[in-house]
């Protein structure tokens, strides 16, 4: 990881504790759906040897985020409701890491690198940037930001500003 990268992860983890998700770094000796990171209850295990590509923390902390308290405390336990995450969890995890990398002023390149995303980072790259927020209705019915129409019934700022970044 370079040293602008390592920045960026130290700026995505101060975030990330601060909105109230723990991390905890621990070896992850068991295989992972993205390299170096795995979940838990309200939580993101971080196994700094195998991470590849810091981004991929803002996504993750994205799932916790879009899911909802009860939800996010049974993460990786028995009591964790399946499927998780739902087709419409996923989809709000993308959008809301293009939010908080808008919000920490990290590159999207960074997040939605291509080396994940199936091959549709710069497609999603594309879309954000042109105003194309795939996703938005889930999180403003989840109550985490407002649509432009929205945002001006309640003069608060439109997406990608967020009115909170923890689903209740």
């Amino acid at each position: 990881m370079t040293s602008t990268e390592q920045n960026y992860l130290l700026c995505m983890q101060d975030f990330i504790l601060s909105i109230g998700i723990k991390l905890e770094y621990k070896s992850l000796d068991q295989p992972t759906f993205l390299p170096g990171l795995d979940l838990g209850p309200n939580c993101i295990y971080i196994d700094q040897e195998k991470l590849l590509y810091p981004g991929d923390l803002l996504h993750e902390a994205g799932h916790l985020a879009v899911t909802t308290a009860q939800q996010r405390a049974a993460i990786g336990s028995a009591a964790s409701e399946q499927p998780w995450p739902t087709d419409g969890e996923e989809i709000a995890a993308v959008l809301w890491s293009y939010a908080a990398a808008i919000h920490l002023n990290i590159p999207l390149d960074i997040v939605f690198h291509a080396g994940g995303y199936k091959n549709d980072s710069n497609w999603l790259i594309e879309n954000f940037s042109a105003g194309n927020y795939i996703g938005l209705p889930f999180l403003q019915w989840a109550g985490l930001c407002y649509d432009s129409q929205q945002a001006s019934r309640h003069q608060s700022p439109a997406f990608p500003a967020m009115r909170r970044w923890m689903r209740e």
